[in-house]
């Protein structure tokens, strides 16, 4: 099993705090390993380094996990701009494809592709994508489902909520006509 570990704090925490509420949970590092190979490939200036996986791919983190095909990770570099390998700053994104599977603290994603901007602070889930909140006992599907980092907020296109019964209102029930009532007895007669 290949392996690679992203040691920054803002990488720990990137899917996390993408996706689930502010909470205090103690940051973990973030581990991404894969059945295939990893290619690590940086841009000519330097400035950022392009990671991608194959093959049952599991990242690991602070309150979440993720599963997929592929991966594909763009981290922004910092330092030594000619260092074959560099410092690893902050993600800059990250493309997951392929039996898309995250378990966010009491949230659940399953879709084909995902897209995870953090400086946008959001995660745009699309090709079938389906989230589920326990917390909420809600599912929602749609065409795309778009979550905001730390506001609680979820946009989906064309969607379809499934959530807990409502009480009957009765809105479908028959509603009777009154029963007419009579005149009274002692009001006099016209001639």
């Amino acid at each position: 099993m290949k392996s690679l570990r992203l040691f920054s704090a803002s990488c720990s925490l990137a899917l996390f705090s993408i996706t689930a509420s502010a909470q205090s949970v103690e940051p973990k590092n973030t581990v991404i390993t894969s059945d295939g190979p990893a290619v690590m490939v940086s841009n000519d200036k330097q400035t950022e380094t392009t990671i991608t996986f194959k093959d049952h791919v599991v990242a690991t983190g602070t309150n979440m996990k993720l599963t997929c095909d592929f991966l594909e990770v763009v981290v922004n570099r910092s330092g030594d701009p000619s260092a074959t390998i560099g410092k690893l700053d902050k993600f800059r994104s990250m493309l997951a494809t392929g039996n898309v599977f995250f378990l966010l603290g009491d949230r659940e994603a399953a879709c084909g592709r995902a897209q995870i901007l953090p400086g946008e602070e959001k995660v745009v889930l699309s090709e079938h994508p389906v989230v589920v909140d326990h917390d909420q006992n809600t599912r929602f599907a749609g065409e795309t489902i778009t979550l905001y980092s730390g506001k609680r907020r979820v946009e989906v296109d064309k969607p379809i909520l499934t959530a807990p019964p409502v009480k009957d209102l009765g809105v479908d029930k028959e509603i009777k006509p009154a029963p007419a009532t009579p005149p009274p007895a002692d009001t006099p007669k016209k001639s």
